[in-house]
Order: C-alpha cells, then sequence, then structure tokens
C-alpha cells in the first residue's frame, strides 16, 4: 500500500491545511508561498499518475484516494479564493467547477454500481481543464500583478468552459444508463 504514488497522493492531502494556513498569513510573501505549496500539490498530482504506471504501482487505495486528494485541494484553494476576491467572476466559476466535482464524482460511482465505469473514465478534456484549472489557481493564489490576475482569471474562464463541456461530455456517455427503464 506505501509504495512512492500512493506516498505523493498521501504528502498531496498533508499539503492541503498547510495552504490553508499560509493562504491566510499576514504577511506580504504569503500568496507566493501558498502559490508555491499548491503548485507542489499539483506537481504530486502529476507524478503520481505517472509513477504508479510506469512503476506498476496502481492499487485501490491509490485509485480511491488520487481523486480525492485532487477534488480536496482544488475545492480549498477554490474556496479560499472566493473568499479572498469577494467576487461574482471568482465565486461563480468557483462553484461550477464544485459542483461539477461533484456531479461527475457521484456520476463515477453510481457508473461503477451499474458496471459501467469505463464510460465515463478520465478524458483527455479533463485532463485538459486540470491544467488549465491548476495554472488560473496558481495565478490567482500568487497575486503577482495585474497582467498575471487578467491572465489567471482567462485559464479559470477556460477551465471553466472545459468543465461544462466535459461533464456535458461525461454525462452523454452515461445517459442511456441514466434513462434506461424510463416510461
Amino acid at each position: 500500500m506505501w509504495n512512492i504514488p500512493n506516498t505523493l497522493t498521501t504528502f498531496r492531502l498533508f499539503l492541503i491545511p498547510i495552504f490553508l494556513v499560509i493562504f491566510y498569513l499576514p504577511y506580504s510573501w504569503a500568496f507566493f508561498a501558498a502559490a508555491f505549496i499548491f503548485w507542489l500539490a499539483s506537481i504530486t498530482d502529476i507524478l503520481d499518475g505517472y509513477l504508479a504506471r510506469k512503476l506498476e504501482q496502481s492499487t485501490p487505495f491509490g485509485a480511491f484516494l488520487d481523486p480525492v486528494a485532487d477534488k480536496v485541494m482544488v475545492c480549498a484553494a477554490l474556496v479560499a479564493l472566493s473568499e479572498q476576491y469577494q467576487s461574482m467572476y471568482m465565486t461563480i466559476p468557483a462553484l461550477i467547477i464544485i459542483s461539477r466535482e461533484i456531479i461527475i464524482s457521484a456520476l463515477r460511482e453510481w457508473m461503477a454500481e451499474q458496471g459501467k465505469r469505463g464510460n465515463v473514465a478520465v478524458s483527455n478534456m479533463g485532463k485538459i481543464k486540470t491544467a488549465a484549472q491548476m495554472l488560473a489557481i496558481i495565478g490567482l493564489i500568487w497575486q503577482y500583478d495585474t497582467w498575471m490576475n487578467y491572465l489567471s482569471f482567462g485559464l479559470l474562464y477556460i477551465a471553466t468552459f472545459l468543465t461544462l463541456s466535459s461533464m456535458l461530455q461525461y454525462l452523454r456517455a452515461a445517459w442511456d444508463e441514466l434513462t434506461k427503464n424510463q416510461l
């Protein structure tokens, strides 16, 4: 159970409260440090999946914990950013992204119960969405300067569009199962 990929995933979970504490510290360096921690957590997300496949160390524990760590990390950051920015331009995309994560998690669980988990496996669009989302969140946390904030908000809106698109793609793939036995 405690292989390198699972250790990286657990480390990512460990970083979440550290990220939040540093994000709220009243020091000039806090946003940069919080952005760095979020970046580090994002890198572990890339590495754990790659290493699990490369080293053939995929485990049921890792398959369970990895998406949980990803969703908790992103949701924690989006909630903190919504509170920080106090703007509908931050809150609405955050709510859409968080809602999509809940909907797709429930859909995947339900499809697994139907024996059709493969119908809603992670797609390339989902991977692109995740990359745009992570870069947007890092920039929004750092708050380095105006152009970075505009770029980060642009990426956040691209990620939000991809979030909705990928959600529709997953729902379309599951639609026959969802509407089966309906009058």
